[in-house]
């Protein structure tokens, strides 16, 4: 397993979002955007604890980014199939909500990963259970999953920027969410998949390959200019660079 080491360099891009020209500015990571990435969960990832490999990410559960968040996601688990959820009867037993612990509600963990992974061994789909849900009702993930875990390893950030003119204007960031977005424990992840060489191997960019994900966070008019301005990226990311070839 290869991974690059953090910091360096990066091709970014600016513009207006065409939706709110006056209001909201999206700054995109073109070196990630365009980068091979693609998720291996099953096809070679080795998780984030090396005694769990096959959890994947889904070691510490997901924290819900807020009470929409997790509505969404007990109403979807209250349509989760015995044949789909190897933790069925477990979930509706005792919820699926629980709390880390500084007291933020996320999926609960049981036995040491998510209420909803599916563990190897079990007779239906093994990985994520919403996402196996998902693909029986015929739509994308992101609307049955947590959103930090359609997000990944895409990470939008916010903020509110002052212009010298006394003006302001919404940042919209769009990003790699490496290492450093678990916050300080991230660097002691046994492997993390954003960085590695391993997983950039797939068919198309990432700004392709993750359109419903990019159009969720950023909107269809911003994705639509987006796609276009990475042909103007420079810097290419390490690990694609690195990454095997067939």
């Amino acid at each position: 397993m290869v991974e690059v080491a953090l910091g360096f360099p990066r091709s970014w891009v600016e513009f207006a979002d065409p939706a709110d020209p006056e209001g909201t500015v999206v700054r995109a990571d073109l070196t990630w955007l365009t980068s091979r990435w693609t998720c291996i969960f099953g096809r070679g990832c080795a998780g984030i604890d090396a005694n769990r490999p096959g959890d994947g990410c889904c070691t510490h559960g997901a924290h819900f980014s807020d009470e929409q968040d997790e509505a969404r996601v007990r109403a979807a688990a209250r349509r989760l199939r015995a044949d789909e959820w190897q933790l069925r009867g477990e979930g509706r037993r005792r919820g699926v909500v629980g709390t880390d612990a500084e007291g933020s509600r996320q999926t609960r963990v049981v036995d040491g990963a998510c209420v909803f992974l599916n563990r190897p061994g079990f007779a239906g789909p093994t990985g994520c259970a919403l996402h196996t849900l998902a693909l029986r009702e015929g739509h994308h993930p992101l609307r049955t999953k947590p959103e930090v875990c359609w997000q990944l390893p895409l990470r939008r950030e916010h903020r509110e920027v002052q212009r010298p003119d006394g003006s302001s204007y919404t940042e919209v960031s769009l990003t790699e969410f490496d290492r450093r977005g678990w916050g300080a424990g991230g660097h002691d992840l046994d492997w993390y998949c954003s960085g590695a060489t391993e997983a950039h191997v797939g068919d198309e960019p990432v700004v392709r390959s993750a359109r419903a994900e990019i159009v969720a966070l950023i909107g269809e008019p911003a994705y639509a200019l987006l796609l276009e301005l990475c042909a103007t990226a420079v810097v290419p990311h390490p690990a694609s660079v690195a990454a095997p070839r067939p």
